[in-house]
């Protein structure tokens, strides 16, 4: 396929999403009843983001006249291992593959194998020459470069798998937000999308506040509230309840609304239904801080904070662009790199 033909196929399938789909609504449930943590509108919410950020004909155009993407493109076939967090979380990688005009050989998660097989079916009824650029397999095999997602434990197997390979290996990152205490209540109904949106699953999800001292955690646990409805989900329920009680029986200072526990850890990764934070004395020392963990860290969530690093505000962690690259590493230069 020409560039021409592999963009005009992904505008296509952008077009596509934003209609009513009886086919994919079929797909959606069976994903959710496969896995309950993909409900339909977080199933929706990514699909509304995909077509929404990654799909524009023009923005595809001017995103690959970035990186020289020729009209023809020697394929090479590129492993591609996805995590299945969220739901399409590895969509921007089988994106950056097929449109860089490269052969993606794809593993899926069990949490979500229906999705992207469906998003693909669809791109093919516009362009059969798609099914040739695509393959689902139980085994990489035969592949000439690696991108895999996946644990700080899986990592480590990826990298004696795949470690004679180029490769991209990526491993648990959470995004973090910076608080000052002069937040609007708007503002904080804003970052309360970014801990809950997707249950707090997401390597893009608020797992960690940074406050400073003396903070009034009241009108966030108040703001926080509006998505109490996170535990009409069983699974997220149990958490709460599991966190709630190994908090109490271990005499754990935390703060809760009913629906989020907030207790002050060092760490990044905070569990399912639990929000870690930690206390600052200065912007200069957090921003030290903050450049310290970045192995650890997506992406930065702050309004007024003074940081010397980049920062994105509240509300928008879950809607990245198409050049917002997993980990900060550039998937297409990565891609651009197989052709030498």
């Amino acid at each position: 396929m020409t560039r021409r033909e592999r963009i005009a196929a992904l505008a296509q399938l952008g077009q596509k999403l934003k209609e009513q789909n009886d086919y994919l609504e079929a797909v959606m449930k069976r994903s959710a009843f496969n896995n309950p943590w993909f409900t339909l509108d977080s199933q929706a919410l990514a699909i509304q983001a995909i077509a929404g950020h990654f799909l524009d004909i023009q923005e595809l155009e001017k995103w690959l006249d970035g990186y020289d993407v020729p009209e023809l493109t020697q394929a090479k076939t590129v492993g591609l291992v996805m995590a299945g967090n969220i739901p399409l979380v590895g969509f921007h990688d089988f994106l950056c593959v097929f449109a860089a005009g490269h052969r993606a050989q794809i593993k899926l998660s069990e949490k979500d194998p229906y999705l992207l097989p469906s998003l693909v079916k669809m791109m093919t009824e516009f362009d059969p020459a798609v099914a040739g650029y695509v393959t689902f397999v139980e085994r990489l095999q035969a592949f000439d470069a690696v991108i895999a997602t996946g644990s700080n434990n899986s990592a480590r197997y990826f990298e004696a798998y795949f470690g004679k390979y180029p490769h991209i290996i990526r491993q648990n990152r959470n995004a973090v937000a910076v608080l000052t205490g002069k937040e609007s209540h708007a503002a904080l109904i804003a970052l309360g999308q970014d801990i809950f949106q997707f249950y707090g699953l997401g390597c893009r999800n608020v797992s960690k506040l940074y406050v400073p001292r003396a903070y009034d955690f009241n009108p966030l646990l108040e703001a926080l509230h509006e998505y109490n409805s996170v535990v009409l989900n069983d699974r997220y329920k149990n958490n709460f309840d599991y966190q709630y009680t190994l908090m109490l029986l271990n005499k754990v200072e935390f703060k809760a609304n009913g629906c989020i526990l907030l207790t002050e850890n060092a760490a990044i990764a905070s569990p399912i239904a639990c929000l870690h934070f930690e206390y600052y004395d200065d912007l200069a020392a957090l921003n030290q801080l903050l450049q310290e963990n970045s192995a650890a860290i997506q992406c930065v969530l702050a309004t007024e904070a003074q940081l010397h690093l980049p920062t994105l505000p509240f509300g928008q962690a879950q809607q990245p662009t198409i050049l917002d690259y997993a980990d900060g590493v550039d998937t297409m230069l990565f891609l651009k790199s197989l052709e030498v």
